[in-house]
């Protein structure tokens, strides 16, 4: 593939199986085993298929560039799958850049971060398929400390919340 976007990616499993899932409060393991998942037994018993349904297991294989979205207040998939897949790329000088936004959760809420988002993904594809210029975003990174005022700079009207 030439280009890929993820958003809230589950990619570790292990990890991730006996964790809570805090938009009801339960544990994974029942939508890993009966729902979306579809792996019994645990990962104890079931090790090879847990980890080789796992991405960041196999970071060093990817040669795709990667938009990853993952928020900061995901409720379904804890924020920390997110940090640890892009960190692993980036350690790997793998082309990858993660977005997220603050106090959003599984989905993207917030009107104005809606739009930010169609368009980085607009301007992200265009790079990669079209061969228009790389965004600045994509090129230079955006600094997570200075991501409020970046966000400022591409405001969108807000309109309403939902």
């Amino acid at each position: 593939f030439k280009a890929a976007a993820a958003g809230a990616p589950l990619t570790n499993m292990i990890s991730m199986y006996s964790l809570i899932y805090w938009n009801s409060g339960g544990t994974n393991q029942a939508i890993f085993e009966a729902s979306q998942g579809r792996l019994t037994p645990g990962y104890w018993d079931n090790w090879d298929a847990f980890a080789r349904n796992s991405p960041v297991y196999h970071i060093k294989k990817v040669q795709t560039p990667l938009l990853l979205l993952h928020n900061d207040k995901d409720g379904a998939v804890d924020f920390t799958q997110g940090i640890e897949y892009y960190n692993g790329l980036r350690r790997l000088n793998k082309p990858v850049v993660m977005i997220t936004y603050r106090g959003e959760n599984h989905g993207i809420a917030k009107m104005p971060n809606r739009k930010d988002y169609a368009v980085r993904m607009m301007e992200y594809f265009d790079y990669m398929l079209k061969g228009k210029p790389a965004p600045e975003w994509w090129s230079k990174g955006v600094n997570r400390l200075d991501m409020e005022k970046h966000l400022e700079t591409r405001a969108f009207d807000g309109g309403e919340e939902n």
